[in-house]
């Protein structure tokens, strides 16, 4: 009997020490660099549809990993949210009845470790509370600049006025005192008429000096419109073309802060950061916004039936028009850039999240691209091929190595 129940509390001690094991191997991390890289997971595939501290598309996340049954009901709802709400769930069945019955897009290749990555970040997150509003500077609604106020103009202008002015009255000062100079020596007739003669407007434009400052302000002007019509061939800064469906980036990148990444996915591992796919589009917008003309227009080419919710066999491939051209002797690789290099999607593109209509923002010529790589620093931080270079380097120089030092200016990087 007494073995029996040393047994009994031996196993009920086992069973308790296994679930404890079990919470703590749920606890979500606090590690900084783990919370890091739930933002940049976070940012990547969540904050399409949702936000820590409010309702989007889906419903705000802070305090979700105490809402949820568990961390294990959110790792499956992540991976396969129709498979739970299929499963009866009562959660589930109450989320997807809640938000108009929008099925959350499936993340299958996300790892156990990415999700608990995610969570810290939204932990992280919902500790902090949310973002406090910053006061504006300027009048509501307008976007305050960092260049010379327009009131410092003014002044500059005026003051340049001023001293043209006060140079018109010490010149005719100066040429009163030389009149009344010249007066005091004997002069003949037409000396003295030549000195006291009066200027008008028609003496002054049938003057040979006159013809000769418009006739060089003419040719001037001429030759400047002309090398600015050579230099401008091939260059499309500005180029903003009509689009079959219009797409407002400041309503997606802007207002909802979809990351770049989400729908350019090719920028990430390849040459090309790559035209969205209809399903990108599909993933929201077979529930969002579905009676906008737009949208229609977006079904229309996916084939998509509403009734069934299904795709049917005549999709088309929407013809969007391309904005960004390099020509085909040029090589410009975006994976190596965004990915080795850092660079942030505006700083070639411009203030996307701010366009309604897509446009060229810079001028994506030779001379530009080669300034860019005079200028950047090389982003060695943390990536062992460069260790050796910037050894070197250091030794030849106290300045951040740049693009140029590694070969930035070859030739053959950019051309074939």
């Amino acid at each position: 009997m007494i073995r029996t129940l040393r047994l009994k509390y031996l196993l009920t001690y086992l069973w308790i020490f296994s679930i404890s094991l079990a919470g703590l191997a749920q606890e979500i991390p606090t590690d900084p660099a783990i919370i890091k890289e739930g933002e940049s997971l976070f940012k990547a595939n969540c904050q399409t549809c949702h936000r820590v501290h409010q309702k989007l598309v889906g419903p705000a996340l802070a305090d979700v990993y105490n809402r949820a049954p568990s961390i294990d009901w959110i790792k499956a709802f992540i991976r396969n949210s129709a498979a739970v709400i299929a499963s009866g769930d009562e959660y589930a069945v109450k989320l997807y009845n809640e938000y108009n019955k929008t099925q959350m897009t499936a993340f299958t290749g996300l790892k156990d470790d990415q999700i608990m990555a995610i969570l810290a970040y939204i932990k992280d997150e919902t500790i902090k509370g949310p973002p406090q509003a910053q006061p504006q500077p300027g009048p509501a609604g307008q976007q305050v600049t960092t260049g010379v106020p327009e009131s410092y103009l003014n002044v500059i202008l005026i003051g340049l006025v001023v001293i043209l002015v006060l140079l018109v009255i010490i010149l005719g000062f100066l040429i009163s005192a030389l009149k009344r100079l010249i007066d005091q020596k004997p002069l003949s007739e037409e000396d003295r008429e030549l000195v006291h003669s009066t200027v008008t407007l028609s003496t002054v434009v049938r003057s040979k000096g006159f013809l000769f400052i418009v006739v060089f302000f003419a040719t001037t002007l001429a030759v400047k419109a002309v090398i600015n019509g050579l230099y401008s061939i091939g260059i499309q800064k500005g180029y903003a073309p009509k689009q079959p469906i219009a797409f407002s980036h400041k309503l997606h990148a802007g207002a909802y802060e979809i990351d770049c990444k989400y729908c350019h996915t090719g920028v990430l591992k390849g040459k090309s950061a790559t035209i969205p796919s209809i399903n990108i589009c599909m993933n929201c917008h077979s529930q969002v916004k579905t009676e906008s003309p737009q949208i229609q227009k977006l079904w229309a080419a996916a084939d998509w039936q509403p009734e069934t919710k299904t795709y049917g066999p005549n999709q088309q491939p929407i013809e969007w028009v391309r904005i960004h051209n390099l020509p085909d002797l040029a090589y410009f690789n975006h994976a190596q850039h965004v990915v080795v290099g850092g660079i942030e999607c505006q700083t070639c593109h411009g203030p996307v999240e701010e366009m309604e209509v897509v446009q060229q923002y810079s001028l994506l010529t030779m001379g530009w691209c080669i300034d860019c790589h005079r200028k950047t620093d090389v982003n060695a931080k943390g990536n062992a091929y460069y260790d050796k270079l910037v050894e070197l380097h250091s030794k030849q120089s106290k300045q951040p190595m740049k693009v140029e030092d590694i070969g930035g200016l070859e030739c053959a990087k950019c051309h074939y």
